[in-house]
């Protein structure tokens, strides 16, 4: 896959692939330079429709649904498309990109169409990837920034879609740059300024193929890096991909860790967190930045966000200062490690966002005793290893969701000792049953966590609709608590 850069998007036959937040924002931008934009979904309910109309006010043809000759829109390349656009979701074997590399036609993402609509003198990026952490990271890292005076906004994956913020009349100091390996597939010419890769572990195999293949996706992010290209010590696979990044003469490796760094990393000594990297004789000195404290939450995995983080705002020359008061000024977003209460001597913590075995691992990490409300749909995964992991943690657990049985056989090889409750029932009153059931297993001091290692689509709209379940089922056992104490 290559990407020609283009210096005039006028009377351009471009083919956007998909209705969504980045599809429409692909279309609208293109339009707006002169393009001629045709969009292509296979959907067709209602949304996509009223969806369709708005665009047509703005000239763009909009394809939906099956067409007359067979197959669906989002199938069928049309007559004449000079470039194809894509949605991140849409998989590399999809037909229409098929029918694309047959006609010699290139395929990138909005991430790539961003990249090349900047102006003279665009703010750089600061790009962030891994398999977790990446939203908490990037947003911790525009709260530094912005402690620093920048403006700035995070960008990407998350908030306003990218195009939108290179084509508006905001100008920036700097971006936040958030990308997944979908983005990162579809955007052969970005070139941060300086990049972090947090963690690898499989995720999204179904979409890249092998391992192999979603690495050397995330491993994209730090080609052509000018200062720093940041890895997780705890990761080696993070720094081989930096080993094998073609990037700028003169860009550094950083690494940070958990522990005391040695030489250009970034880690903790005595709960501060430290920079041996961006100092002057980092041989010998250390710069303090920030204590455990200034973390929110500071769980081990959120410190190591925090350090990535500090780690590409110190590598834009941001001051010490800075990254403690933006650590201290940033709140996760929902349902990450997100305590909810305390009921009978038991915390209740939601990380519902912990929809596979690498992220729950993290969140299993940062509690102990743990009562453990795991399951849902497993996309593929394994859980021989998180349970060997976390055995030692483990009060008891609660298995819900599609895929639970897997993980039943793993505890029942790796943790026969732990108490399992399976609850079968996957109606709207399941999650306060697997709460209740929780209670019963849990004993004062003790943490239950919902951290289900699964995505939640079979039983739930989303993550977050799972979450607010939990959330919900917590309160309803405090308010029985109080009134059985009444």
């Amino acid at each position: 896959m290559g990407s020609r850069q283009v210096t005039s998007w006028q009377d351009r036959n471009i083919t956007v692939a998909g209705l969504g937040v980045s599809g429409i924002s692909a279309a609208r931008a293109l339009a707006g330079l002169g393009a001629v934009v045709t969009v292509v979904d296979n959907g067709d309910g209602d949304a996509h429709r009223a969806r369709a109309a708005e665009l047509a006010e703005l000239g763009i043809e909009v394809r939906l649904g099956r067409l007359e000759g067979g197959g669906g829109a989002g199938e069928v390349l049309p007559e004449g498309t000079d470039l194809v656009v894509t949605s991140p979701g849409w998989k590399p074997d999809s037909p229409l990109f098929l029918e694309a590399a047959k006609a010699g036609v290139d395929v990138v993402g909005d991430v790539e169409i961003a990249w090349q609509l900047r102006g003279e003198g665009a703010a750089p990026w600061l790009a962030i990837t891994g398999t977790n952490g990446k939203t908490t990271t990037t947003q911790m890292l525009a709260s530094i920034l912005k402690a620093a005076g920048l403006k700035t906004a995070a960008v990407g994956n998350i908030g306003t879609p990218i195009i939108d913020v290179v084509t508006g009349d905001e100008q920036y100091d700097v971006l936040a740059v958030e990308l997944s390996s979908y983005q990162l597939h579809w955007a052969p010419s970005v070139r941060a300024h300086s990049a972090a890769v947090l963690n690898l572990a499989p995720d999204h195999l179904d979409w890249h193929g092998s391992m192999e293949a979603y690495a050397a996706d995330k491993g994209r992010i730090y080609e052509g890096n000018t200062i720093a290209c940041v890895y997780n010590v705890a990761d080696p696979a993070t720094e081989r991909l930096v080993e094998e990044a073609d990037v700028e003469e003169g860009c550094r490796a950083i690494g940070f860790t958990l522990g005391a760094p040695g030489p250009s990393m970034l880690g903790v000594v005595d709960g501060i967190l430290v920079d041996r990297a961006f100092v002057q004789n980092r041989q010998k000195n250390a710069q303090e930045l920030a204590h455990v404290d200034d973390v929110n939450p500071p769980a081990p995995h959120n410190i190591a966000n925090a350090l990535a983080a500090a780690a590409l705002a110190r590598a834009f020359g941001v001051e010490p200062r800075a990254v403690r008061d933006g650590l201290r000024d940033f709140r996760p977003d929902a349902h990450r490690v997100a305590f909810v209460d305390e009921v009978d001597g038991v915390r209740y913590v939601d990380d519902s966002k912990a929809t596979n075995t690498h992220a729950a691992e993290a969140s299993l990490a940062a509690f102990e005793p743990v009562v453990w409300i795991a399951g849902g749909l497993a996309k593929g995964a394994t859980f021989d290893e998180l349970v060997q992991k976390s055995a030692k943690r483990l009060r008891g657990v609660v298995l819900m969701g599609a895929d639970r049985a897997l993980i039943a056989e793993a505890l029942a090889r790796h943790a026969p000792e732990v108490p399992v409750t399976d609850l079968e029932r996957t109606d709207t009153g399941a999650m306060l049953a697997a709460v209740r059931e929780a209670a019963r297993l849990a004993e004062p001091g003790d943490t239950v966590l919902l951290a289900p290692a699964c995505a939640s689509m079979d039983m739930f709209a989303n993550y977050n609709k799972r979450g607010d379940a939990f959330a919900d089922a917590v309160r309803e056992l405090a308010s029985g608590s109080a009134a059985d104490t009444a």
